[in-house]
């Protein structure tokens, strides 16, 4: 038979996990993210419906476009279903032959993580995304499905200047048992592998 201090413990316990439920749940970001497409020239903006490149091993690689919305978790741990968006996908050998294309769904986010560097670099760019919401660089895990009916995950990850080196700026993608685990990174002039996140 449990002792009355065991079970006034245990029930002290559930009455704290319950009182922080609404706390963590009052934390939850609402986020935007897009695969970006940057004006070098006059007048200098950031927009979607950018493209953004990764490569397997053997050198083929991936190119995809994307946006979509979801709602993560306090803290950043856990997942969410609470998602939307997709875009399109392109699959190359290392020689550059076409070898897939088609859409994608995002089903649900595995983590998202915010990282505390100032997202973009110079000259400064008119966000004609959402103007209005909080930009912020980040990593966020996203489940896709394919839709040639094969499923992966697409990591979005967005940095700024000040942003450590073992950052990147760009996606990596699984499809099946293919890892286009390496992102091509962004050039400058070169409206490409950029990304950027919108918090709400």
């Amino acid at each position: 038979m449990k002792s009355a201090k065991t079970c006034a413990l245990g029930l002290s316990s559930i009455l704290m996990m319950t009182a922080a439920a609404p706390l963590a749940s009052a934390q939850a970001a609402h986020l935007r993210w897009d695969v970006v497409s940057a004006n070098f020239v006059p007048p200098f903006t950031v927009s979607a419906g950018g493209v953004a490149s990764a490569t397997a091993n053997d050198g083929s690689y991936i190119t995809m476009t994307g946006s979509g919305t979801f709602v993560a978790p306090g803290g950043g741990d856990g997942t969410s279903g609470a998602t939307t968006g997709g875009g399109t996908w392109t699959t190359h050998t290392s020689g550059g032959v076409v070898t897939g294309t088609g859409a994608y769904t995002v089903t649900g986010l595995v983590r998202w993580d915010p990282a505390p560097f100032e997202p973009g670099g110079p000259p400064p760019r008119t966000d004609l995304i959402d103007p209005s919401a909080i930009r912020s660089t980040g990593l966020a895990v996203l489940r896709i499905t394919y839709s040639d009916g094969q499923h992966g995950i697409l990591v979005v990850s967005c940095t700024g200047v000040t942003a450590p080196a073992f950052m990147f700026e760009g996606i990596t993608a699984t499809k099946e048992f293919t890892d286009y685990k390496s992102p091509v990174p962004p050039v400058g002039g070169v409206d490409a592998n950029r990304t950027l996140f919108h918090i709400n």
